[in-house]
């Protein structure tokens, strides 16, 4: 969105999104940035294999990081980047600690982190993996507010992000909403502990077209079945789910605490 169509609502104030490199999260990073707020943006670290005649070298670094960096940075965005894998205690406390020394305090927190290692049952899907989903989809997302809290200013806002799956959990990903489930909890439990001083909310996608879907978006016939049964027949986009997060980042929501907001093109299991 261009910044002469949007207003400056988190001017002075701080912002950490994680997993915001890509996706919804950088969709959510770029619109509180460019309506004034000071980013910081995550992302775990990237490897990358080089192959040759004999031997694989494994490199481990930030690119991913860099470069939703310098492209935040080319639109006159404040930004701080930096490796948060969230299941690293170490390197949330970094992710926290860097941002209190940089802008002296923690304004908004979003936490967009998640995983979705199988598309097993419930009832076939290994111990592993349902540790995976549940410390990534939702133990982190208490620790990293655990460590924020002391940091959070008055007023302050938290959104998690969680997804129409929570509704319904579909056969394909059953586990992964029920974790997605759990943050809906999560947010009314925060909400009345919180309070009065910090709000927290929670947004609802639907089905959006980014690499952590394309699972599903880049199958034509799911693809069209969704649209199908979306009453505004398209996908969501990641703005459309930054805008909803903004709205409820904001003072403009200063009276919401501990709801969900479903963005998914009228697409719902509930009344």
């Amino acid at each position: 969105m261009e910044k002469s169509k949007i207003g400056r609502r988190f001017e002075g104030k701080v912002a950490i999104v994680t997993a915001s490199t890509q996706g919804i999260g950088f969709s959510i990073a770029q619109r509180l940035a460019l309506e004034g707020a000071s980013v910081v943006i995550s992302s775990r670290k990237q490897s990358v294999y080089i192959r040759d005649e004999h031997i694989i070298i494994l490199f481990s670094f930030q690119k991913n990081v860099d470069e939703a960096v310098e492209k935040l940075k080319a639109q006159g965005i404040q930004v701080l980047g930096l490796v948060c894998h969230v299941s690293n205690a170490q390197q949330r406390k970094d992710l926290i600690e860097c941002t209190v020394q940089k802008y002296g305090k923690i304004d908004v927190i979003v936490s967009n982190a998640a995983a979705n290692p199988s598309v097993d049952a419930i009832l076939d899907s290994h111990e592993s993996t349902l540790d995976k989903l549940w410390e990534v989809n939702v133990k982190t997302s208490i620790l990293l507010i655990q460590d924020a809290s002391p940091h959070l200013t008055k007023g302050s806002s938290i959104v998690f992000i969680s997804s129409i799956s929570a509704y319904q959990p579909p056969a394909a990903m059953a586990m992964y909403g029920v974790t997605k489930t759990a943050l809906l909890g999560l947010t009314k439990a925060l909400a009345t502990e919180m309070a009065p001083h910090t709000r927290v909310n929670c947004v609802a996608p639907g089905t959006v077209p980014t690499r952590f879907a394309s699972f599903i978006t880049n199958n034509d016939i799911i693809r069209n079945s969704i649209e199908e049964k979306t009453p505004l027949k398209r996908l969501g986009t990641p703005e459309d789910m930054a805008a909803a997060t903004a709205f409820l980042a904001s003072d403009e929501a200063s009276y919401i605490t501990g709801e969900t907001i479903v963005v998914a093109g009228g697409m719902s299991s509930r009344l």
